[in-house]
């Protein structure tokens, strides 16, 4: 969308809004601008949530089967246009081309997940409960729910909540990142060919201002977010007091264990593509490598080779392996933590800063470039361990044993994802068993659930009681009722003044 002003859509239609106000969209890859995008204000909040309201009685009341066929019919139009998705992910994002497939394919399976509704709904039945009574649960819908989703995947991360909600019966909002918004409304139109009534789906642009309209309007029931652990913990503390249901998803400081029993060289493989993929812009990023043992003198020369030889180019490029980072500002912060952790006694192996940018690709010499960072001698007090950078940096700590690697992987305040590479069971029994983290992986560096388990960390990671997609995405969407019923020709003459029995 090349000097496009990519606006908001809202009952079914594109909007262009009230507000005046909009932010550039960059090409990380060649650092130009390559269109705005419109900032919503209040008055375009209500707008898309009344629409979205109007919308709720009829589609509450459609049946499961009937929203699950339009569910299907948006399934077999991603699977058509899934490379015009990931090519518009590359292009506002930067992540390479291959790894913005794999995005979009994994939000495909939320949808394939959500296409099965009928299913997900049933409720319990017991039949007399008590003499002449029956009694019964269901799951019924909660009415307008928004997400807020962050930059790093901008078709992932919504699908881990609209398809559920909509499958569900309610309608939604969807607030996207300015840095990266082409997407949503690639999406709207697909769910609008699908057969999507209008209003069901909506999209508003925007920055802060739209996050608070949405978190403080009275007739959004529920609110999906993800993001940086202090805006999820601050909207789920707001969405409390306002008494709506929260669902924070936060930071994290990812951890990978490398024991001596390892396979180094596929130990070397995973660290590498899950530090560095998507220029470590992934809220599942490995970004410490804890050492086991003598591990670390083995291990450090081979990752340090690797890191200083990635193919890092415009992620159009097919075998590019890491692109540009998302933001000048983000390309800064990152160089900050680098700088940081020289200045506190890390050993910088690898420095990404001193990245050539020169052969990343025709026009792109001015494109947010870095490579990969490697750190060695890494301590807990460290600024670099402690806080997420959420860029292509790679720490390296050293520990004695796993019981060692456990306590300091327990004693961090996120406890997202985590891996162990290890060829013994009794190690990786023991853990998965004893680590304080939602998400485990033995000898699988990214351990992201699949569509039917759900996605969520512990501790500082996620705000709420349920994770995302999956089960746990339907108990979010919707609240279960239970009914109890008799007929009078069972019913015993009198009254009673005692708590109800079985009997």
């Amino acid at each position: 969308m090349t000097n496009a002003t990519i606006l908001h859509y809202i009952n079914g239609e594109i909007s262009p809004g009230t507000s005046s106000q909009t932010q550039d969209v960059f090409n990380p890859a060649t650092g130009q601008v390559s269109g705005q995008v419109a900032l919503a204000n209040r008055a375009d909040v209500d707008a898309a949530v009344a629409a979205a309201d109007a919308a709720f009685p009829a589609w509450a009341d459609t049946p499961p089967i009937r929203r699950a066929r339009v569910m299907f019919r948006f399934l077999e139009l991603l699977n058509r246009h899934k490379d015009d998705l990931a090519r518009a992910i590359t292009a506002e994002h930067g992540k390479v081309f291959t790894d913005a497939q794999g995005e979009v394919a994994r939000g495909i399976d939320i949808v394939e997940f959500a296409c099965g509704i009928p299913q997900l709904l049933k409720g319990d039945y017991s039949e007399q409960v008590s003499t002449g009574i029956d009694n019964w649960t269901t799951r019924q819908p909660l009415g307008v729910v928004a997400g807020v989703t962050p930059f790093n995947f901008p078709v992932m991360v919504p699908m881990w909540m609209f398809p559920v909600a909509i499958a569900a019966g309610n309608t939604f909002v969807l607030k996207p990142s300015p840095l990266d918004p082409s997407a949503s409304l690639m999406i709207a139109d697909l769910l609008r060919q699908a057969g999507l009534p209008d209003g069901v789906f909506n999209v508003v642009q925007g920055d802060k201002d739209a996050v608070e309209a949405l978190i403080e309007h009275p007739d959004v029931q529920a609110l999906s977010f993800v993001g940086s652990t202090p805006i999820a913990n601050l909207l789920y503390e707001k969405g409390a007091k306002l008494g709506k249901r929260i669902q924070a998803l936060g930071g994290a400081k990812n951890h990978m264990v490398v024991m001596p029993d390892a396979d180094l060289d596929k130990a070397v493989d995973a660290l590498i593509g899950a530090a560095y993929g998507s220029a470590g812009e992934r809220c599942m990023a490995i970004s410490v490598a804890v050492l086991v043992g003598d591990v670390a003198d083995k291990i450090m020369p081979q990752l340090a080779e690797r890191a200083r030889t990635l193919n890092v180019k415009n992620g159009e490029d097919l075998d590019a392996e890491m692109g540009p980072i998302v933001t000048a500002a983000a390309h800064q912060r990152i160089t900050g933590y680098i700088d940081k952790g020289v200045a506190e006694g890390a050993k910088l192996v690898v420095d990404g800063r001193e990245f050539d940018s020169s052969n990343t690709g025709e026009g792109c010499e001015e494109g947010f470039w870095m490579g990969g960072s490697l750190f060695d001698q890494v301590t807990p007090d460290m600024t670099i361990y402690r806080e997420e950078i959420f860029g292509p940096v790679l720490a390296c700590v050293r520990v004695p044993d796993i019981a060692t690697a456990i306590r300091l992987i327990n004693d961090h305040e996120f406890g997202n994802g985590v891996s162990c590479f290890t060829e013994s069971g009794s190690v990786a029994r023991e853990f998965g068993r004893r680590i304080q983290v939602g998400m485990v992986g033995i000898n699988v560096p990214i351990p992201v659930p699949m569509a039917w388990h759900g996605f969520g960390g512990w501790k500082r990671s996620m705000f709420g009681d349920t994770h995302a997609y999956g089960e746990e995405g339907v108990k979010f969407y919707t609240r279960q009722k239970s009914i109890m019923q008799r007929w009078s020709d069972s019913i015993d003459a009198g009254a009673e003044f005692v708590m109800p029995t079985a009997k």
